[in-house]
């Protein structure tokens, strides 16, 4: 890419536009710092359609914005999960949580 002082870019504006349009983007720079950069209408139609959306965009959106994971009702919480999982009494008998209290059945 190739940077264009901004009274050169100026001075020869055809050349740079040319310039972009065979070559592609043109850097222009004010002071020695880049502040502008000229590219091809193709290009940057490309870059805006290639952006994602705003929150605001999404908000109002009329589409589905993503497919919601739900736990099963009543396994919210992490400890209502783990009251779910089996585990193994000291005889080696497989238990789920809620048979430990009451009679157990492997």
């Amino acid at each position: 890419m190739h940077t264009w002082p901004v009274q050169d870019a100026k001075a020869r504006f055809s050349e740079l536009l040319d310039a972009c349009l065979v070559a592609g983007p043109q850097m222009i720079s004010r002071g020695g710092a880049d502040v502008a950069v000229l590219v091809p209408v193709q290009e940057w139609q490309r870059l805006r359609s290639a952006e994602r959306p705003s929150l605001k965009q999404l908000l109002l959106s009329e589409q589905a914005r993503a497919d919601m994971i739900m736990p099963a009702r009543g396994l919210a919480s992490a400890g209502k999960q783990c009251a779910k999982f089996a585990h193994t009494a000291e005889d080696g008998e497989i238990y789920q949580d809620d048979e430990l209290e009451g009679t157990a059945t492997s």
